[in-house]
């Protein structure tokens, strides 16, 4: 054979693990482990920065209580966009009942802890101020067909200088729309323009058009269900002061009293939900915005007349005690969504001090004295027991069959879909908090669970859309399916209730070819044998907002149970037979052997080591009764575990708040002095609610006063009796708190801005209403600029587009508050045009102001000196000489100077010395500065006094005065501006004395002609023109005067032609920079392209 084939042996690698470590000893290789894009890496970290630095903000003291008060939801918009629908629709979504009328407060329950107070603002100025000043939630009300009207606008800028709440933008009529691009683009452009407003990302509601008086159920469900889960953040003025809306008002003035003088003051009571800071329980000192400041002379506490259910749960656990029954409510019962509106008449139930007032309705109408065959009819159709198409004939299916009234179903499909149908409709009750519940309850149901619940509400809602327009089609009226007025919160109909008094009504042609569906089902639900319960409609298709995490894991999870049958189990004997099946909790640490692991089993103590009952050998009693005792014992240590823990997380968090800060200065994330300063006033909070909850609630409203969220009674005396008698609830009532210096009065000094869009400047003692604190009055502002910061100089008139100082008498208020104001609040000033005058906020507070106006004195020299001059025509005596003695007067050429003395004669006349020699010509001016003293003129604004609160009028101007009485200006003669004439100053010649002359060289010498004394032979002659040299003239005339306006049309001519070249060019141009601009685009675009990808 040939040689054999000899391969290359293989070499196996060697792991050179040296260069790694020469590379890795120093560390990573920095270029291998670089960034990729720092430009990218660059915008990350600033807008993570930019990020961490919005959330930071003044911290403030957090007052919400345990129970708050109810969000005051305030529908802002102009007249014919929709607000009293709006509300109608959203108390009808969380309440079940119509409102016919809404007048004033309307408070409802929209969740186990959060109720809602909705209030429909006008377009007047005073509602719209003082909505501003105490709403939590703003409705921004828009027309979308018609776009942004002036209210919203003036609404806005009324908000920015009160403490901007939360808004919401809401935009009606979009069904005018008869192009949907149209409306997609108007929906734009609205979104984009509400952005600009208020901020980037606003949210803006879209609500269709009108169906039964209300809006489309699944956008109030959105809605609804976007104001439940809103968060609120405190405002500054609203959290340092008391303060409520009147949702109930009564005269309690004494009846002789109004009989004997019907002008009488009286004593009126206001009802409401305190809010902000806690009120003083004596003498606590307030103001009403459009009566005046009032001083309380009682104040109670009322039990609360719409309580939150969880309210409602503690006072139960309160009064039961240890032996409440522990119920989990998933959902709102009908019972417990209760409406309180008493000025709209709704809900039945007054709450006074010495009782209860139910409204129990009247009927004028009596059974027996029926009118006619109509009302016969329809008493009968009323005493009927049985609605139509519920009888007991029951339901043929075929001409050879027998009626069908029960048939009994052994199978679980239909218990199946029942049970479906009702945690749907408990999934879709629920409100935010408790969806959080569900999903802490429940942490391990995945998306099985959610799915398999999606798939049964799909088919459950396929049945409900098309049974939905018959489902309740034999009620007798609408108002059989809502809750009664008489506060018990049940319904009408349940009056009478039997088990078949009120069933679905199936289509039998559908339900037969459903294919989900057992024919046993069909008959049962035909019949009327399913058991249906009684709950809100179901109009949720598919949520598009708040979809829960996690829900239920299967129809089946739960059971019904029949509680009759467990009283057997409070027998301790009963429970120790079947205690041997379930683990038992054995006490923690019993044997001393077992104290070195006391910490783990007080931690641990609920779990029990399983091998130790194996290798127990106690006898079957000595189990009973250790089982016993563990039972017992459960609660208990329950409680001092949970009182160990709490104890030691006081300790940790003591300790880490006397370390914070000592070995690192900067702190770590998180721990900056902003979480710092949060932190610090929170542990204050906690402190002084934990002295506060040692006392009672009496003793705790006189100490600390009344909290926010609390519902009273207040008490005014002395109130003016067109208060009561030309009351109107639409107009919202606002008590507001006064702090311990706000009742003083003085001038305050603001820096003001005149609004952009307001069409006048504002002009100094003019009157102007601001809007300060609570308070709404008439003032007369001085509006001023600093000079150097030395002094305070007036201004006749606010500057154009930037800021001016105002000075104006008032009360005072703490610096950095905010105000606005408007030339009026009337309607019947209204021209138009924007109506918010000016916002500022305030500087300086104080009971005296200088400010000074320039004033400018001339005077004429008429005898100079040297150094010194003789000064005329500026006094008059020489007692104001002697009062501006030593000051600076200045020419109008700069030469600046001083006053000495006055002259003894003429009077008034004075010597000056300046620094130069000055001319007779020259003008003298002397600046000086004349104080001026701001007006103490404060009219508050009273419009809750008047019969139309729209037509308030405080001091008008003179102008408004001059032209209601006809009468013309007054002219003063030095208010007249006259026609300045100068002279022609006339300067002498240049005099060059000379023995000057005489020594310049000869070409800059002088040359002057002598006057010329005789006249020269042309001069002696004069020219006299014949007849035929006059002819020839004067036809060279005409015929220069013919070429000329030859000249002048064919110029004319030539310049139309030009501009029509010109015209014809400049679009030729155009387009060729069009083109050109075209070209350069694709240029750079394909060169740009060939850069990236070399």
């Amino acid at each position: 054979m040939a040689d054999q084939q000899t391969n290359k042996p293989h070499r196996a690698g060697s792991s050179d693990t040296s260069k790694k470590k020469k590379l890795h000893a120093n560390g990573f290789n920095a270029k291998a482990f670089a960034v990729a894009n720092p430009g990218k890496l660059e915008r990350q970290a600033r807008r993570s920065h930019d990020k961490n630095e919005k959330r930071f903000h003044a911290p403030m003291v957090d007052r919400t209580p345990e129970e708050p008060p109810p969000v005051l939801v305030a529908v802002v918009g102009p007249k014919g966009t929709g607000k009293t629908t709006l509300i109608k629709s959203l108390v009808r979504r969380f309440t079940k009942h119509t409102l016919t009328e809404i007048n004033g407060p309307v408070t409802v329950v929209s969740g186990k802890r959060r109720r809602l107070t909705f209030f429909e603002c006008g377009t007047d100025l005073n509602s719209m101020i003082d909505i501003a000043k105490c709403a939590d939630l703003i409705l921004l009300m828009i027309d979308g067909n018609f776009g942004f009207e002036m209210e919203t606008m003036e609404f806005l800028n009324i908000l920015s200088p009160h403490g901007f709440p939360r808004i919401l933008g809401v935009t009606t009529h979009l069904d005018l729309f008869k192009s949907v691009s149209t409306m997609r683009a108007s929906k734009k452009a609205l979104k984009h323009r509400f952005w600009t407003e208020v901020y980037k990302g606003a949210k803006l509601f879209y609500l269709s058009g009108v169906m039964n008086g209300r809006y489309p159920d699944r956008e109030i469900l959105n809605l609804a269900r976007f104001i439940s889960v809103m968060k609120f953040r405190p405002l500054k003025w609203r959290n340092e002061h008391p303060y409520l809306i009147a949702d109930r008002v009564v005269d309690i003035t004494h009846p002789t009293l109004i009989e004997e003088n019907p002008k009488v003051d009286r004593t009126v009571t206001l009802y409401g939900y305190m809010r902000g800071s806690p009120m003083q329980a004596n003498n606590a000192k307030v103001h009403v915005p459009g009566v005046g400041d009032l001083v309380v002379k009682e104040i109670e506490r009322l039990p609360d007349p719409c309580p939150t259910p969880y309210a409602i749960k503690l006072e139960e656990a309160k009064s039961q005690g240890e032996n409440a029954p522990k119920k989990r409510h998933r959902r709102l019962d009908e019972k417990m969504k209760t409406i309180y509106a008493p000025m709209s008449d709704v809900g039945g139930v007054m709450i006074d001090k010495d009782a209860v007032y139910i409204d129990v309705g009247t009927s004028s109408f009596s059974t027996g004295q029926e009118k006619g065959l109509g009302e016969t009819l329809v008493t009968s159709l009323q005493n009927s027991s049985k609605i139509l198409g519920n009888g007991d004939v029951g339901i043929q299916l075929f001409s050879s069959s027998k009626a069908l009234r029960d048939v009994n179903d052994d199978g679980d499909e239909d218990e199946n879909v029942e049970e479906l149908d009702e945690n749907l409709d408990e999934l879709d009750d629920l409100d935010a908090d408790e969806l959080e519940e569900l999903d802490e309850s429940h942490p391990d149901f995945g998306n099985s669970g959610r799915k398999s619940l999606r798939q049964g509400k799909k088919a459950s809602d396929s049945l409900d859309e098309k049974e939905q327009d018959e489902e309740y089609a034999f009620a007798s009226s609408d108002d059989e399916l809502e809750p009664s007025d008489d506060g018990s919160n049940a319904l009408r109909w349940m009056d009478n209730y039997k088990p078949n008094n009120f069933k679905k009504r199936w289509d039998i042609g559908k339900l037969l070819y459903m294919d989900n569906i057992s024919p046993l089902d069909v008959i049962k639900r035909w019949s009327g044998e399913e058991d249906q319960e009684s709950e809100e409609e179901n109009i949720e298709e598919e949520d598009d907002f708040f979809k829960p995490k996690e829900v239920l894991q299967s129809v089946e999870s739960h059971s019904y149970l029949e509680y009759s049958n467990l009283s057997q189990w409070d027998d301790a004997s009963v429970v120790a037979t079947i205690s041997d099946v379930f683990y038992r909790e054995i006490r923690a640490v019993e044997n001393a052997e077992n104290a070195e692991n006391e910490d783990e089993e007080e931690v641990f103590g609920e779990f029990e080591d399983l091998e130790a009952d194996e290798n127990n050998g106690s006898s079957e009693n000595e189990a009973e009764e250790e089982g016993l005792k563990a039972v017992k014992s459960v609660e208990e240590q329950r409680e001092e575990n949970a009182k160990r823990k709490e104890q030691l997380r006081l300790q940790i968090e003591e300790d880490e708040d006397r370390e914070f800060g000592a070995e690192d200065p900067e702190g770590e994330e998180g721990d900056t002095w902003y979480d710092a300063q949060k932190a610090k006033i929170t542990k204050q909070l906690n402190i002084n609610n934990a002295e506060y909850a040692q006392l009672d609630v009496a003793t705790r409203d006189r100490i600390e006063g009344f909290r926010a969220g609390s519902y009273v009674r207040l008490v005014f005396s002395g109130i003016p009796c067109e208060f009561v008698e030309n009351f109107d609830p639409k107009f919202p009532v606002l008590v507001g708190g006064l702090l311990v210096n706000e009742d003083r009065f003085g001038f305050s000094q603001v820096r003001i801005k005149r609004h952009r869009w307001h069409k006048r400047i504002l002009k100094t003692n003019d009157p102007l209403v601001i809007s300060l604190g609570w308070r709404r009055f008439q003032t007369c502002p001085i509006y001023t600029t600093s000079d150097s910061r030395t002094r305070n100089r007036m201004l006749k008139y606010t500057p154009e587009h930037m800021h001016c100082a105002a000075t104006f008498y008032g009360p005072l208020v703490s610096p950095n508050t905010g105000f606005c104001a408007v030339q009026s609040v009337s309607d019947r000033d209204m021209t138009g045009g924007f109506r918010i005058a000016a916002t500022g906020t305030v500087v300086e507070v104080d009971q005296e102001v200088e400010i000074v106006k320039k004033l400018k004195l001339v005077g004429h020299p008429y005898k100079i000196f040297k150094n010194t001059a003789f000064i005329k025509d500026m006094f008059n005596s020489a007692m104001e000489v002697a009062r501006f003695e030593g000051a600076s007067i200045k020419t109008v050429s700069g030469i600046r100077g001083q006053i000495k003395r006055a002259l003894a004669k003429p009077e008034g006349n004075f010597r000056a010395t300046f620094e130069d020699k000055i001319l007779m010509s020259d003008i003298i001016i002397l600046r000086g500065w004349f104080p001026v003293q701001a007006r103490r003129f404060y009219n508050p604004v009273t419009s809750l006094l008047l019969s139309n609160k729209a037509t308030w009028k405080g001091m008008r101007l003179t102008g408004e005065v001059r032209a209601e009485r006809g009468l013309s200006v007054p002219q003063q003669r030095d208010s007249a501006y006259g026609k300045i004439e100068r002279a022609t100053r006339r300067f002498n010649p240049l005099q060059v004395p000379k023995t000057l002359q005489a020594q310049l060289p000869f070409s800059s010498q002088i040359h002057r002609m002598k006057p010329q004394r005789k006249q020269t032979y042309m001069q002696k002659r004069a020219v006299v023109v014949d007849g035929k040299e006059k002819q020839l003239r004067d036809l060279m005339v005409k015929v220069a005067t013919l070429r000329n306006e030859k000249d002048a049309k064919r110029n004319a001519k030539k310049e139309e032609s030009r501009a029509k070249v010109a015209a014809k060019q400049a679009k030729i141009d155009e387009k060729r920079a069009e083109k050109r601009k075209e070209d350069r685009k694709e240029y750079f675009a394909r060169n740009n392209k060939k850069s990236k990808t070399a």
